[in-house]
């Protein structure tokens, strides 16, 4: 069966570490456009720095983002998912204990307790703005996601993964890099926001090429008909895929497009 939507990771996968594109990948990704076949980023990106990304990308189709708590088409909401109000609550008064640095999304916001180090170099390379707000003066509702960030202690990251995991296991909880923690809910996943997409085109499981490149991506690539991981991928990740492609900053995205997609290859 022929491929007719490629579902992307953008960081570590289209957009590599340089924090920025390689004009070969935006002229790439043109030309898929120009003959009909769909790109969509799935991210775990809020959809105010996703959308600055399909902008430049040129992309007109919906954007998944916060994981896939969200899928807009333009401003037209598809598909959303909050944490509940008071679990979010809980999950913020724990986190503040464990001294780790928060990120808290509402109604695509980016709200911090503190100007830091961790906060500056998020919102630099996201090209975001954020509010300071101390988050007991904050009304929360509609938290599409909690971040936790320390960008100097990966094994820290890990330890608070693995206890929130355990102590919320409604909710959707993931390392997306080393050094960050997400906190979704449960129907928040790239799955779940590739199955959203799959039901507005209209097409089979087996007409999708997904590819991306950490743990975040595990239900993106189990959501296509085809499972790619980078080169510079996790070994859990690649140890689920039907193919490992070149890393980022050796154009993977592209070589496993052109294997799957250009070359005409029937799935």
């Amino acid at each position: 069966m022929t491929i007719k939507l490629v579902a992307t990771d953008i960081d570590g996968t289209i957009l590599g570490y340089t924090e920025d594109f390689h004009q070969s990948v935006i002229d790439y990704i043109q030309e898929l456009d120009n003959n009909g076949i769909k790109v969509v980023l799935v991210t775990g990106r809020m959809h105010k720095s996703a959308q600055k990304i399909a902008d430049k990308l040129r992309l007109k189709t919906p954007i998944v983002s916060y994981q896939g708590a969200l899928v807009r088409n333009k401003e037209q909401v598809l598909y959303e998912r909050y944490i509940p109000n008071e679990t979010s609550q809980r999950i913020l008064k724990w986190a503040l204990k464990q001294d780790i640095h928060i990120n808290l999304y509402m109604n695509d916001d980016l709200y911090v307790e503190k100007e830091n180090d961790f906060t500056r170099k998020y919102a630099s390379h996201q090209h975001i703005p954020f509010n300071v707000c101390p988050f007991e003066n904050l009304k929360i509702e509609n938290v599409n996601k909690i971040l936790m960030i320390d960008y100097n202690d990966a094994q820290k990251v890990t330890r608070v993964a693995e206890q929130l995991q355990k102590d919320f296991p409604e909710l959707y909880i993931v390392k997306s890099t080393d050094f960050f923690c997400e906190v979704c809910h449960k129907e928040a996943t790239k799955g779940d926001g590739l199955k959203c997409i799959q039901d507005f085109y209209g097409i089979k499981k087996e007409e999708i090429l997904a590819i991306g490149d950490h743990n975040n991506d595990l239900e993106l690539l189990m959501s296509g008909g085809i499972k790619v991981a980078m080169g510079n991928a996790t070994e859990q990740l690649k140890s689920i895929a039907d193919f490992v492609t070149d890393t980022v900053d050796n154009d993977g995205f592209i070589k496993a497009v052109e294997r799957y997609v250009k070359a005409g290859a029937n799935v």
